[in-house]
């Protein structure tokens, strides 16, 4: 039997060896034995998300019946026991061992192999200087805000890919388009291609007059067309297992108030200039809070200054964020000291690119807000200065180097939780506080 592959039956005993092999084996296996109703048995081993099913056929038995026979059995029963069976009985019995130790082992395996994570996962994909950020909670569950650019032979496509593949997952639950601006929306005729999409969340219609906008918008429409599409407004929610997801701006309109959020005076307000509202797709753009335990992320897509404000002048309506998705990528048009300031990120993240956006001026805002511990890049800002860039172990994608390294945020329900840069493969944590 051993090394062979196989089960074999021992050969039949002399009846003088059996009647003394036998003297001690239970009499249920005798009934069972002579009861004659195992006309034929087969076990199925299927393995469908990681559980091990158990199909006992033709036996007049079920699993749970034959694994408290196997119970019964006696533990010193040998295989050269076996051999003063009857054929069909010697079968049975075998077949009832094999059970019983899969019985014992199974559970366990099972237990291992369904242990639910723990984490919320959060990677922040090199899209170059576009949006996209993948979210995936502890049951599973997804949400992708924004999709890059169009096409560009599939690179930002095949970016998302890595990161789901990296997160273990195989579809996207949702996908949320903060607003149509080619660096954002322009990835989605691609991406649905290649990826089941549960449902595609939006502020509603383009509201920009430029015909490149209108294209993508158009380019959107058709490639969605006959897949869920669902409108949002301030104070909906995104139902996504294990967070709370709220939006909390869309189609230019705000939230008025958050939550479980109690309100508090900003005293960055007094010296805040008054912004002029512009009239692109920027100011209407989606913005989510997602809370996973006591950990809170913030992405307000492109958001600008004039709508910034409102969140948080005269009152601070969001209160503080552990992760902060720098606002429009790092552009000077968003990021008021008013707004950072009131938030007070632990941690920010800039999705620029290596000649977009990131500005001093921004980066300056969000570096001096108040408890700042890092502002982490996903491009050097070649554009900008040394002083106006994050050390290089901050920074993804340097000059020269290979782009498409994400930044993967993993965070615990207690509050820490750590970055992780794929260029350098190094992890720096944050912990509870």
């Amino acid at each position: 039997m051993v090394g062979t592959g196989r089960f074999e039956l021992p050969t039949p005993r002399t009846p003088s060896e059996c009647s003394t092999r036998l003297s001690h084996v239970p009499t249920q296996l005798s009934r069972l034995a002579s009861a004659n109703r195992l006309s034929g048995v087969q076990i199925s081993l299927h393995q469908p998300g990681r559980r091990l099913l158990l199909a006992a056929a033709e036996t007049g038995y079920t699993v749970p019946q034959m694994r408290i026979a196997t119970n019964s059995l006696s533990i010193h029963l040998r295989l050269g026991h076996l051999a003063c069976l009857p054929r069909r009985a010697r079968v049975f019995t075998a077949l009832l061992a094999i059970v019983c130790c899969i019985a014992l082992i199974e559970p366990q395996t099972a237990s291992a192999q369904t242990q639910p994570a723990r984490h919320l996962l959060i990677y922040a994909i090199d899209v170059e200087g576009g949006q996209s950020t993948l979210l995936v909670s502890p049951s599973g569950a997804s949400l992708l805000v924004d999709t890059g650019w169009p096409n560009v032979g599939g690179r930002d496509a095949d970016r998302i890919q890595q990161a789901m593949r990296d997160a273990g997952i195989t579809k996207l639950d949702h996908v949320l388009i903060t607003h149509f601006h080619t660096d954002h929306v322009g990835g989605v005729p691609e991406l649905v291609k290649r990826v089941p999409v549960g449902e595609f969340i939006d502020h509603g219609p383009n509201r920009e007059d430029s015909d490149i906008t209108r294209r993508d918008y158009a380019a959107y429409l058709k490639a969605i067309e006959g897949k869920p599409r669902r409108i949002v407004h301030p104070g909906d929610t995104i139902s996504i297992p294990g967070l709370n997801t709220i939006v909390l701006t869309a189609d230019g309109d705000h939230i008025k108030s958050v939550p479980g959020v109690t309100p508090t005076p900003n005293p960055y307000c007094a010296t805040e200039p008054k912004w002029d509202l512009d009239e692109t797709e920027n100011p209407r753009s989606t913005g989510i809070l997602v809370t996973f335990g006591s950990f809170r992320f913030l992405d307000l897509g492109d958001l600008t200054k004039a709508k910034e404000i409102p969140l948080v002048c005269p009152v601070n309506l969001i209160g503080t964020i552990d992760l902060y998705l720098v606002n429009h990528h790092g552009f000077n048009l968003s990021n008021s000291r008013a707004f950072v300031d009131a938030i007070h990120p632990r941690v920010a993240i800039m999705d620029n690119g290596a000649h977009k956006a990131g500005s001093p001026e921004a980066w300056q805002t969000v570096h001096e807000s108040p408890g700042l511990e890092d502002l982490w890049q996903l491009h050097t800002a070649e554009d900008s200065d040394a002083a106006h860039n994050s050390p290089q172990a901050l920074i993804a994608n340097l000059p020269g180097s290979a782009d498409g390294a994400w930044l993967k945020v993993v965070v615990s329900a207690n509050g820490s939780f750590t970055v992780t840069n794929a260029r350098t493969g190094q992890t720096k944590e944050y912990p509870q506080k």
